[in-house]
């Protein structure tokens, strides 16, 4: 895989409450792209951060329907990878904040 598809294949960081707290269990959670699969993500991540990744979990969360002035719209659905880490690695995800 080519650096350019591994920038596409990860979108960013998930950042709340509860990613943080995944944090414990050497875990780190981003979003990622539709068409993206397990495989691409673990090499991704592993390239990109220089670490090693035990497990990758994706899971997609639908958009959910909400109104604006009236209107109704949808909000696009987001796939997300829960990346597991091997011990002794970490990646810091809010230094770039």
């Amino acid at each position: 895989m080519n650096l350019e598809r591994c920038y596409d294949v990860i979108r960013g960081p998930v950042i709340t409450e509860k990613s943080t707290l995944a944090t414990e269990h050497n875990q780190v959670i981003f979003k990622v792209a539709k068409d993206s699969t397990k495989v691409e993500v673990k090499e991704a991540v592993e390239r990109l951060f220089e670490v090693k990744v035990k497990a990758v979990n994706t899971m997609i969360r639908k958009g959910k329907v909400k109104g604006f002035r009236g209107r109704s719209g949808r909000q696009s659905d987001v796939k997300r990878a829960v990346v597991t880490l091997e011990e002794g690695h970490s990646i810091d995800i809010t230094t770039g904040l």
